[in-house]
């Protein structure tokens, strides 16, 4: 008995030494990639971030073109975009340096954190569990990734052309800090991301038996609302903007609800 005790107590320290290297390894990736986008920051915030704040950037330049197939071009050309980075804090641009480099790596190294919880909880799957799982993280891993990209190619430029021309007075220049333009296309851009997820997150909740496909058929007019406001939150106040954003979202809610189902049907066949 007491053999069997001390086997148990064994098995879980050794679970928390796991976890404890498997979060050490996750912490050792951010910093490597995180160090590197440090080293490489000049380029990198011209190409990312400054161009992003030109007329010229390929996200209005798409919007052009389609302006002009539509005959909409004054509306969805841009000319110029009204903004004077600034940093006013001796310490702003190096502060704005980390946080960049932070939430880069955190996305960089996302396939590779997800590898490493996956890791550590398939062990204590059963063998249909296991089966019923797979591919979870390539799949979480290509959900955020697009969501990064519609949030950087998209979202995230309408949200600085939008705050960067708006202006209450012509007496009134938009000269925004380099911390709160690099934040607003940082935050937006990784919010998207998470918001892809989604189809994850449901199938995660249907095999754990807390949602099903008939609870979010119920609830499917709530959850439009809910993305319209997300939507609104993570975009600039104009119903073109959130639209684009609420389209895909509702979508990637149906494809959820399609996984539900699938993985409902599964685990009765199961049982069965």
């Amino acid at each position: 008995m007491a053999e069997a005790k001390e086997k148990k107590e064994m098995s879980f320290f050794g679970h928390l030494e796991e976890m404890r290297w498997r979060l050490v390894r996750i912490a050792a990736a951010i910093v490597v990639v995180g160090i590197a986008l440090f080293i490489f920051t000049e380029p990198i915030i011209e190409t990312v971030y400054i161009s992003m704040s030109k007329p010229d950037f390929m996200t209005y330049r798409w919007f052009c073109e389609l302006g002009k197939m539509l005959d909409l071009e004054k509306d969805l050309c841009v000319s110029e975009i009204k903004l004077q980075l600034q940093s006013v804090k001796m310490t702003g641009q190096f502060s704005t340096n980390l946080y960049f480099c932070l939430i880069g790596a955190i996305v960089i190294t996302f396939p590779f954190t997800v590898s490493q919880i996956w890791g550590f909880i398939k062990p204590g799957l059963k063998g249909n569990e296991i089966k019923a799982t797979s591919g979870v993280v390539f799949w979480a891993s290509l959900l955020f990734l697009t969501g990064i990209s519609f949030g950087y190619f998209i979202i995230a430029p309408l949200t600085v052309q939008f705050f960067g021309n708006y202006t209450m007075s012509d007496d009134i220049l938009n000269q925004p800090t380099i911390s709160d333009y690099i934040g607003i296309i940082t935050s937006t851009t990784f919010w998207t991301g998470l918001l892809f997820l989604l189809p994850v997150v449901i199938s995660i909740l249907t095999k754990i038996g807390i949602v099903g496909p008939e609870f979010l058929r119920k609830y499917r007019k709530h959850a439009i609302v809910v993305v319209l406001i997300a939507a609104a939150i993570i975009t600039p106040p104009d119903i073109f903007s959130q639209i684009i954003v609420s389209i895909p979202i509702l979508i990637l809610y149906e494809i959820s609800i399609f996984v539900s189902a699938r993985i409902e049907r599964r685990q009765k066949t199961a049982k069965a």
